[in-house]
């Protein structure tokens, strides 16, 4: 199914892939488990943001709560969030621009 897919299908099929494989047999995933894949599966997109306000209120809301599960959806929305508010897009962005 994913012979002829876009780049940007592959990245969400992938995103979805990973998240399911770190979920339950509800296809959920508790805040702290979210927590630890995006820690661990989005690295490069997190270092250097700790200080931001946006990132502490994203890993302040996952360390509340930890009993509390998100659906993929959910999941979605941290990885855009945090991608948006990355220096990895800044880097990206102007790399772009320069061509």
């Amino acid at each position: 199914a994913f012979g002829k897919a876009s780049d940007l299908e592959m990245a969400t099929a992938t995103a979805a892939l990973v998240f399911y494989n770190s979920a339950g047999p509800d296809g959920k995933l508790s805040k702290a488990g979210a927590k630890d894949l995006l820690l661990t599966q989005f690295q490069i997109f997190t270092r250097g943001q700790e200080t931001k306000p946006k990132y502490k209120e994203i890993f302040a809301d996952l360390d509340e709560e930890k009993e509390n599960k998100i659906d993929l959806e959910d999941f979605m929305v941290l990885i855009i969030s945090l991608t948006i508010m990355s220096d990895v897009i800044q880097d990206i962005r102007k790399t772009q621009t320069s061509k």
